[in-house]
């Protein structure tokens, strides 16, 4: 399906994303609608929460395409301003991405190349998906927080939090030395009760993601089989392996996602998730924000169709 050509552009471009390469960018994007005589405005955020506030406070009814030109955190926070707009939209709001961050982990799962030109085309060409949102409630977002990549528990949020403090790295580089610190760490993990719908089960879980997109930290398919408008989350859990080495063999299967071989992990699908931790506590991100550092109980549901995506659709 294409939307009319009438529609109109708002990109929220952070212009520190990817270590300032978005900024860089931001001639090329200008130009490139310009020169496609589109109608078009571009905002540069400026700090955290601003991308979120500017998709709030746009307007529903004129069914503006709102585009998020960064990275996945960026991305983030566009979709949370626009779910929470005080005036919804008679449809899901129209939502696009020009991915010019550091991971672009959604992007991947998008079929939205990283060449700026590409990515700018499929924009243009105004071809939309249904696409489904989460809904992450716990931790330092008792209301919750939107995501549309996923949440990860346990591991990965730790190599998130070790990437982020290398400043002069970038790209999955930072994500492969974050897990290298993580493992040679090899910390006790949380004695979790995970539900997903009607099942339960019960595990020191050492990584668990629930995940719309396939990809998180800009190489690693913690979803490989994930569909973004099933109508649905998927889960994998990895049980706490017994060594060190064990560990590092099922992180390495992360990059090529099968890491469903192995014994300790376990996936499902579903739309209602709750986890609690029964021993010990829970670190937990959705889309690179951080949810907890030491959380107790999250509950995670999916929401059907809750957005609308332009990207390329595989059709001619």
């Amino acid at each position: 399906m294409t939307v009319p050509n009438s529609n109109r552009f708002l990109v929220i471009l952070n212009p520190v994303a990817g270590k300032g390469k978005s900024l860089k960018e931001y001639p090329k994007i200008d130009r490139f609608l310009k020169e496609h005589r589109v109608d078009y405005t571009i905002v540069l955020t400026k700090g955290p929460g601003h991308a979120q506030d500017i998709a709030a406070n746009c307007p529903a009814a004129d069914e503006t395409i709102v585009v998020a030109a960064g990275g996945d955190g960026t991305n983030n926070e566009v979709i949370n301003g626009l779910l929470t707009r005080k005036v919804p939209s008679p449809e899901p709001p129209l939502f696009g991405i020009i991915p010019v961050g550091r991971g672009n982990d959604f992007a991947c799962s998008a079929r939205v190349p990283g060449d700026l030109d590409r990515a700018l085309e499929i924009l243009i060409k105004r071809r939309i998906m249904s696409l489904d949102a989460g809904l992450v409630a716990g931790g330092f977002f008792p209301g919750g927080r939107y995501f549309i990549n996923g949440v990860g528990i346990g591991f990965d949020t730790k190599v998130g939090f070790e990437a982020a403090k290398m400043k002069s790295i970038h790209s999955a580089l930072s994500y492969v030395l974050g897990a290298i610190i993580t493992i040679v760490r090899y910390e006790p993990s949380p004695l979790l009760e995970i539900t997903c719908d009607d099942k339960t089960i019960t595990r020191q879980a050492a990584i668990v993601s629930v995940v719309n997109g396939r990809r998180m930290g800009g190489m690693f398919f913690m979803g490989p089989n994930a569909i973004l408008n099933d109508g649905l989350l998927d889960i994998c859990s990895v049980r706490h392996p017994a060594t060190r080495r064990r560990l590092i063999r099922i992180v390495l299967s992360y990059p090529k996602g099968a890491q469903g071989v192995f014994e300790e992990t376990a996936m499902d699908r579903g739309r209602h998730f709750q986890l609690r931790a029964l021993e010990g506590s829970m670190a937990a991100h959705c889309d690179g924000e951080t949810v907890c550092e030491e959380g107790k109980e999250l509950t995670i549901k999916c929401l059907p169709g809750a957005l609308r995506l332009i990207c390329d659709t595989g059709e001619p």
